[in-house]
């Protein structure tokens, strides 16, 4: 969508404008929340109409898209911050390494009262949406990753190179630990969420939120033409999560994992079951009718919502390594889980691609 001609791609782009103004102004966290709102939207649509304009225009597209809203709510608070130093630390922030930079992507930045950061908050959604439709054109790469998570990080980094700050900073690492990990470890002033940086804490939310994230995309799937999106549906409940966050509330950040687990229980349940001969079917549960699965089928998609699982928790593992090596000790917001979400995400399609052809059928 947005790339048949060149009023079209002019039309998202004018629109991209207003939507990083509105993650500037609202703030990032919420922008990404009313993504979630958005997707799930989305859903009742094209169950009523089969038009998936709102996944393409308003979730995923120049309005909601987190490439647009987010990553221009996130850059509009480095330029903020960094750059014109308006931002003052917010007493609602218990972490005084995030209320005293750019970091702080869960404030709305209308408070400021200053344009100049809403107008960044365009520029860089515009950017984020011609950078999108970019990678979505590079071949192999385009087809076999996540444009819009690519871009978010491809955003944040800007941002943070733009505005006055490094990618790493080893000068802040760790002074007298022995070995990397040690080095890159959070501490009271660099981290990012203290309540599930500990391996054992995010590596059981990883696997739990993957696990039901998997069963409920298997199920979505089975659905006539929701294939395609059905790992959209869990990611979306996550998006929601975050509303809870930005009020003050511990939640679990858990996105990464149940769009990458979603995505691994759709793509490999077929090639486990046999490929192409493999199709989705409404009738999937209902013993006895025609297309309804049987005992094999039920057992390999027991396994996959299992390794779904596995996948959630190595997407949460790589957020939280995204977060030591390049979030906690910088002074703008590179995002963790779209650090997550882009690696995963070549990892399953390209590994997918490798055992199957044509995997969607019906």
């Amino acid at each position: 969508m947005f790339t048949a001609s060149f009023g079209i791609f002019l039309f998202g782009l004018i629109a991209a404008a207003g939507g990083g103004a509105l993650g500037a102004a609202i703030g990032g966290n919420y922008a990404f929340g009313f993504t979630g709102l958005m997707i799930l939207a989305a859903f009742g649509v094209k169950a009523a109409t089969g038009s998936s304009v709102w996944f393409d225009y308003v979730a995923f597209g120049p309005f909601f898209g987190p490439h647009v809203a987010f990553a221009g709510g996130a850059a509009a608070a480095a330029y903020a911050a960094n750059k014109r130093h308006y931002m003052v630390p917010n007493a609602h922030l218990s972490n005084s390494d995030v209320a005293q930079t750019g970091k702080d992507v869960s404030e709305p930045l209308a408070r400021l009262n200053r344009p100049d950061v809403l107008l960044m908050g365009s520029l860089f959604g515009m950017g984020g949406y011609a950078v999108k439709i970019g990678i979505d054109n590079i071949p192999w790469l385009g087809a076999h990753t996540d444009s819009v998570a690519m871009t978010v990080i491809i955003s944040g980094m800007t941002a943070r190179l733009v505005f006055g700050g490094s990618l790493m900073n080893p000068e802040k690492y760790n002074a007298g630990a022995s070995g990397f990990m040690a080095k890159i470890a959070p501490t009271a002033d660099h981290a990012w969420l203290r309540y599930q940086e500990r391996p054992s804490q995010f590596l059981t939310i990883g696997m739990l939120f993957g696990i039901a994230a998997g069963a409920v995309s298997v199920a979505v799937a089975t659905i006539d033409g929701f294939a395609a999106v059905a790992q959209t549906l869990p990611f979306a409940m996550s998006a929601v999560v975050i509303f809870w966050l930005v009020l003050g509330h511990q939640m679990p950040v858990q996105h990464h994992a149940t769009i990458v687990a979603g995505l691994f229980a759709v793509k490999f349940l077929p090639i486990f079951v046999g490929g192409s001969e493999f199709h989705w079917n409404g009738a999937w549960f209902e013993a006895g009718k025609a297309g309804a699965w049987d005992s094999n089928t039920w057992m390999m998609a027991a396994l996959v919502i299992l390794l779904a699982g596995v996948a959630g928790a190595i997407s949460m593992s790589l957020a939280e390594l995204s977060n030591r090596l390049f979030y906690a000790r910088g002074n703008s917001h590179i995002d963790p889980p779209a650090m997550a979400i882009w690696i995963s995400t070549i990892l399953i399609l390209g590994s997918a691609s490798l055992f199957s052809g044509p995997m969607l059928v019906g």
